[in-house]
């Protein structure tokens, strides 16, 4: 495992990049630039927040009561599904949300790019514990670009003889001022799987809002989805590729009771809205071939 000391030794960049120890011993990377500020866990490859710069409210939730190691997910930021979403839907029994964002991942690269931004890259690889509970040979590669808009990039390679099939998720806590207040646009118009309703098939009607649990993986979703909030004077625009499914949860004031990293009163504080391979939008690596996920996200004033 890399210490903090050799962290910072080989892959620390002045006035930019460097790592420290949070209270539970878990190395976290920190970036500050001209561009904003954004922490990470390298434990489960895991963003924890992001401030674009001249902003006040951070554009993640991170729960107060969010666990961190001990094989537990944080819970907030952006946790790695991988690689399977919520109940494996190959082989029953298994965690729900695979193991990645369990596990501690290796620092393998950072630099100052010239437009001013900053990129760190972490990796995670097959042991004995992983192919006990999914028998393939991998390299899964997170990279973070810090610059105009926050990048973040999950790539698969197939290491093994054989091809393997996958489902993931890049599980996004935005973080805002009232989940009540908000609005969703770039959904109007496409159908949804509602998992409250046993994954009946609906019809998104104009933009989305929230007014309970919400749980629905959007089909065939555009590349662009805004997230619009009044009372933070913001809009977050999300962008994506590699994947043909989104994400839109929320546990509402009953179901956030079963939680126990996060207050009851808390889930009026964020919206998850996830760049996702979900449900029916499996994806099948071949032998010796690789495939990205990306999401990107920007705060305009509203």
């Amino acid at each position: 495992m890399q210490s903090q000391q050799q962290l910072n030794e080989k892959f620390a960049i002045d006035d930019q990049l460097h790592f420290e120890l949070n209270e539970e011993g878990i190395i976290i990377a920190k970036i500050a630039n001209s561009h904003g500020t954004m922490s990470l866990s390298t434990y489960g490859a895991h963003v924890l927040s992001y401030l674009p710069e001249g902003e006040s409210e951070d554009v993640f939730f991170l729960s107060e009561q969010a666990h961190y190691g001990q094989g537990k997910a944080i819970r907030g930021g952006i946790p790695v599904c991988w690689p399977w979403f919520a109940e494996d839907v190959l082989e029953q029994g298994k965690k729900p949300h695979g193991f990645a964002r369990n596990q501690q991942w290796h620092v393998i690269g950072a630099q100052a790019k010239q437009d001013g931004s900053t990129e760190i890259s972490l990796a995670l690889g097959h042991t004995e514990a992983n192919l006990a509970v999914w028998p393939y040979e991998f390299e899964l590669v997170l990279q973070v670009v810090v610059g105009e808009a926050l990048q973040i990039t999950l790539t698969t390679k197939n290491l093994s003889q054989k091809p393997f099939t996958i489902t993931q998720a890049l599980h996004t806590y935005l973080n805002v001022s009232d989940i009540h207040d908000i609005e969703i646009n770039g959904f109007d118009g496409l159908r949804y799987l509602d998992k409250l309703t046993e994954f009946s098939e609906k019809s998104q009607q104009g933009t989305v809002t929230v007014s309970g649990e919400i749980d629905r993986v959007y089909l065939k979703p555009p590349a662009t989805v805004t997230l619009s909030d009044v009372a933070f004077n913001r809009d977050i625009v999300m962008t994506s590729t590699g994947n043909k499914t989104v994400v839109v949860w929320n546990p509402g004031p009953e179901t956030v009771r079963s939680l126990s990293d996060i207050a009851p009163e808390a889930y009026k504080d964020f919206i998850c809205i996830e760049t996702a391979n979900a449900v029916i939008d499996q994806v099948t690596v071949e032998a010796g071939q690789q495939h990205s996920l990306t999401a990107a996200f920007q705060v305009k004033k509203s």
